[in-house]
């Protein structure tokens, strides 16, 4: 369990290695940390909270149902970072996310833009670049990904886009790594104009490394709730 002395500890040694990474960008250069917590139950989130810590990511619709309502009370901010199927669509606009970081085609967005007129609602997302170009990874190819984002913009009016998530490559190079993070850090460059915000690479395995190729958002689990 997590003890509250142990999540200020960690919490502290993801914002030092955070600090140590952006400054090797620019002074300027802001981070956002979300805490990944699928495998944590909502006591740790609390302690984790009262530690300093204010955003939560979940993969799973009725996992982060059940922690949103334990947690009520706390002015937590929650992301939907896993793969969206489209029968939970409904049940996580209910949901009200903060940001859902796993928009992977247009298709899924052109579902979930017709579910959010019925309901009369508007919502947050990030398009998912497959940047590894892994068969494993959800995700659009990079190729397609500027002009997805754009027919998303022109055909979803109800989907705010803020910006591209994209996962590392699966791979012990880290120059393959490096490479995947630039590609979508090329293509977030390239949104901007757009209105692109968020560029969310990095977990708790490569946070470092992302933040130096340009992420200002990362997606850190095991760091933080170890």
């Amino acid at each position: 369990m997590l003890t509250k002395e142990l999540a200020v500890e960690n919490l502290d040694s993801v914002i030092e290695k955070v600090e140590a990474a952006r400054l090797q960008v620019s002074h300027h250069h802001i981070v956002k940390i979300i805490a990944i917590s699928k495998y944590s139950q909502a006591q740790e989130i609390a302690t984790l909270y009262n530690a300093g810590q204010r955003a939560y990511g979940e993969n799973k619709v009725q996992d982060l149902k059940e922690k949103i309502e334990k947690l009520e009370e706390l002015p937590l901010e929650w992301h939907f970072v896993g793969r969206l199927q489209k029968n939970k669509i409904n049940n996580l606009i209910d949901l009200n996310p903060t940001l859902i970081q796993s928009l992977d085609s247009l298709d899924l967005a052109l579902e979930l833009n017709k579910k959010l007129e019925a309901k009369n609602k508007k919502i947050s997302a990030l398009l998912q670049i497959n940047s590894a170009y892994e068969e494993s990874k959800a995700g659009v190819m990079p190729e397609v990904a500027i002009n997805t984002y754009k027919e998303i913009i022109d055909s979803c009016p109800n989907i705010r886009l803020r910006g591209v998530m994209s996962i590392g490559a699966h791979v012990e190079d880290e120059d393959v790594i490096k490479k995947s993070f630039e590609t979508t850090k090329k293509i977030f460059d390239e949104l901007q104009p757009l209105g692109a915000k968020y560029c969310s690479m990095g977990m708790s395995g490569d946070f470092e490394l992302a933040i130096t190729c340009g992420s200002n958002m990362i997606r850190v689990g095991s760091s933080l709730f170890k």
